[in-house]
């Protein structure tokens, strides 16, 4: 787990996890976030982000996050509790991230 402090147009520049899928709170601020989908498509999936929004960066794939706000933002990422072996147990997870139990479900199978 880690806290990121963004400056003004601060960046995290694009990056990967080879074995951990990420998952991030955005505590203050306004954050443009995004991937970069697998061959074939290589489809950029992004996102601008406010105070309390979840965002989650499945394993391996390049990603970033940039502050779009006007003064600084903070988030917390968090890495691969969606690829936990055995597995957290889904009501948790959903209460957690404020997610749909079927929306944790499908990442837990994903990864």
């Amino acid at each position: 787990m880690v806290r990121v402090d963004y400056a003004p147009w601060g960046i995290n520049p694009p990056h990967t996890h080879p074995r951990g899928t990420e998952i991030l709170t955005v505590i203050k601020g306004t954050l443009e976030v995004g991937f970069v989908t697998s061959n074939p498509d290589n489809r950029l999936i992004s996102k601008i982000l406010r105070k309390g929004d979840v965002f989650v960066f499945p394993i391996g794939l390049i990603h970033f996050q940039r502050n779009v706000g006007h003064g600084n933002a903070v988030a917390i990422a968090a890495l691969s509790i969606f690829g936990s072996k055995p597995d957290i147990s889904a009501d948790i997870l959903a209460k957690a991230f404020q997610l749909d139990e079927s929306i944790v479900r499908k990442l837990q199978w994903t990864f």
